[in-house]
């Protein structure tokens, strides 16, 4: 028997786990343990809230322990905690984002501290020894073979899913007077938001996009740096203030508004290990533009414009194409709408279910 750990916190990887946890008939624990990590990103080894951190991390490996059977962790921050399972165990990776920043492959969240390189070493070797990964792409198990080497046949691949009762297309009226591009997400330096802007920015030196906006929802990010500061000093550099929109967090029916109002939605990530934005724009009847970085074809597909992530210029034309050719943005709307309905909940929740009674074959 699997046991899920449903992780409660309000992040996309605690989302998942919280989805599957709506759709398995299967035993399972809840801790609040992965939004204490995420929380704590950055913090000196010497701070109150680190010593906190070594009685939650003892607490969690003792509930842990006392489970039987195999133990499903949903995302690979959780890894750390494997290290001291007595059982076999299933971990999920979403993406290897902040192995990139551990090993210094480039900034795509912050570089860690001392602390961070401690517990973000201790995830890795925790994925390296579960018994089955499930990769959330193809893109995310080809990064777990190249950087972790981990043997192909221990690698399930396992789609998320989008909530399609919340994201589908409206009539209802746009929120804003304006028209508008929109971007939802953080900005870390991941989500390539400056190049969005550089190429919102050449559109605005045109008298026909004097009226548009660029709308992006989402907090800033977690505490290890102010990357709203950096994001204002790009917008200040290009003389921007006031064109740029930001509504922070919003609910999924004011999401869903947001995307059924934009002229499309716009994601050059640097690297994303699934992409649930691109998704529920298209499944909100918005036409998409993405990079054509890491998981982002795989997931979009033939459904949207795809640019090199470094290329303003060629953001900003695929921008005006999207915006002035109306029978370009009807196609990229209907076969967005198509892609969108290949990734649901229900259908992770099944294929999970696969990779649990696989695994317990194996330990038989």
């Amino acid at each position: 028997m699997v046991t899920l750990v449903v992780t409660t916190g309000s992040g996309s990887m605690d989302l998942y786990a919280q989805k599957l946890s709506e759709r398995l008939d299967v035993p399972k624990v809840y801790s609040v343990i992965y939004q204490h990590i995420s929380e704590r990103f950055n913090i000196s080894w010497l701070s109150r809230e680190a010593l906190r951190a070594v009685l939650d991390d003892w607490n969690f490996i003792k509930l842990l322990n006392k489970l039987s059977g195999v133990v499903h962790l949903p995302n690979q921050h959780l890894g750390r905690y494997g290290n001291f399972l007595k059982t076999p165990y299933i971990i999920t990776v979403h993406d290897l984002i902040r192995y990139f920043d551990l090993k210094g492959y480039g900034t795509y969240i912050h570089r860690p501290n001392s602390r961070d390189r401690f517990y973000l070493n201790r995830d890795y070797r925790g994925v390296t020894k579960a018994t089955r990964i499930i990769a959330v792409s193809q893109a995310t198990k080809r990064d777990l073979m190249y950087y972790l080497r981990i043997p192909e046949e221990r690698i399930s691949i396992v789609y998320e899913g989008i909530n399609h009762t919340i994201f589908r297309a409206s009539a209802q009226p746009s929120d804003f007077a304006y028209p508008y591009i929109l971007f939802v997400g953080s900005e870390q330096p991941r989500k390539n938001l400056p190049t969005l802007i550089r190429a919102f920015g050449k559109l605005k030196e045109r008298k026909q996009f004097r009226d548009l906006k660029l709308v992006k929802v989402g907090k800033a990010g977690g505490k290890e740096t102010d990357f709203r500061e950096q994001t204002m000093n790009v917008i200040k550099s290009l003389n921007l203030d006031g064109e740029v929109i930001f509504t922070e967090f919003v609910s999924g029916e004011d999401l869903r508004a947001r995307y059924c109002g934009a002229e499309c939605f716009v994601l050059p990530s640097l690297y994303e290990g699934f992409g649930f934005a691109p998704l529920e724009a298209m499944a909100c009847g918005c036409p998409v533009i993405t990079s054509d970085s890491s998981s982002l074809p795989e997931v979009v597909d033939g459904a949207a414009i795809k640019v090199s992530p470094g290329d303003v210029e060629g953001l900003a034309e695929a921008l005006e194409k999207v915006l002035t050719d109306k029978e370009l943005s009807k196609s990229l709307v209907e076969k967005g709408v198509d892609q969108a309905a290949k990734f649901s909940w229900e259908q992770t929740a099944e294929k999970t279910l696969e990779v649990y009674k696989d695994v317990e074959k194996e330990l038989l």
